[in-house]
């Protein structure tokens, strides 16, 4: 039973094909990450940017009657 249990493990260590899918959910991830790391910052800014028109926008209309 040792035996057989033992020859399994090695013939696993042995066989390399579940490394390359390893790689692959490591780069999957890494690329995830960075991606939704990006999204966020760029999220961010891009609220930034509306809402300092909002408020341009808003001063604008104080200065300037409505016609």
């Amino acid at each position: 039973m040792s035996n057989t249990i033992r020859n399994f493990f090695l013939k696993l260590r042995k066989d390399e094909r579940g490394a390359t899918l390893v790689e692959y959910g490591v780069a999957l991830l890494l690329a995830v990450i960075v991606g939704g790391t990006a999204l966020i910052s760029i999220a961010e800014d891009t609220s930034a940017n509306f809402d300092d028109a909002a408020n341009v926008l808003s001063d604008v209309r104080a200065v300037v009657p409505a016609p």
